[in-house]
């Protein structure tokens, strides 16, 4: 019993030699995957501000996942290791956008694939998760949230209740000082259009109104 467990041990310690054209296979289709990755998070990017070094790390995660999973996937003893070293490992820089969070996720579920050998998986599943994040962009493209902030004398707030009743507005803040009211409401504008702003400058009961596009993120 204990000579046939010492041959099964031997066997799953023994590396199962990676060929360099399957290893070139997997490298390629992981980091195709990445730079298609890339190009989506490039081109239809809607956060506040658009970080190149950060689509660049999408293609390294996605390349370096599959690389791993290339390397520990030919040896037990390596993957237990690897396993182990990959457990002290801490990541400490902050995602400003939680959406960043499911394209980590994504490059990281495209490295494993890859590296596992499963090509048809990695692209597959690649190119589904693109088209549902680009159709739904596109969907809620024409329509954008607004932060409208506006200034006025507290003896105009009759008049700019009348203003705003067209708008399909929430009301986000409310600050009052010194005879001085600062209202900042959320809007939702389809196309960006933003015509309202004159007919609230001209009205004459503003001092001061600003539009901000608003993405949930910050007020």
């Amino acid at each position: 019993m204990t000579d046939e467990l010492q041959k099964i041990l031997l066997m799953l310690s023994q590396q199962e030699m990676l060929s360099l054209p399957s290893l070139a296979m997997t490298m390629a289709v992981a980091l195709g995957c990445g730079l298609a990755i890339y190009l989506v998070y490039r081109i239809f990017y809607r956060g506040i501000v658009y970080s190149e070094n950060f689509g660049v790390l999408l293609i390294l995660v996605t390349g370096v996942t599959a690389f791993i999973i290339a390397t520990i996937g030919t040896n037990i003893v390596l993957t237990l290791g690897m396993v182990g070293a990959l457990s002290i490992v801490r990541f400490r820089a902050p995602i400003k956008d939680p959406l960043d969070v499911g394209f980590l996720y994504w490059c990281i579920a495209a490295g494993l694939a890859s590296g596992a050998r499963l090509y048809m998986v990695a692209l597959f599943g690649t190119a589904l998760i693109g088209l549902v994040y680009i159709a739904m962009t596109l969907a809620r493209k024409d329509r954008r949230i607004y932060l409208l902030i506006l200034n006025y004398a507290q003896d105009k707030e009759d008049e700019v209740a009348k203003l705003l009743l067209p708008l399909k507005s929430k009301l986000k803040n409310r600050s009052i000082t010194a005879g001085r009211t600062e209202l900042t409401l959320e809007v939702k504008l389809r196309g960006g259009n933003a015509d309202f702003m004159n007919k609230l400058t001209e009205a004459g009961c503003l001092e001061k109104a600003s539009l901000v596009e608003y993405n949930g993120n910050y007020v």
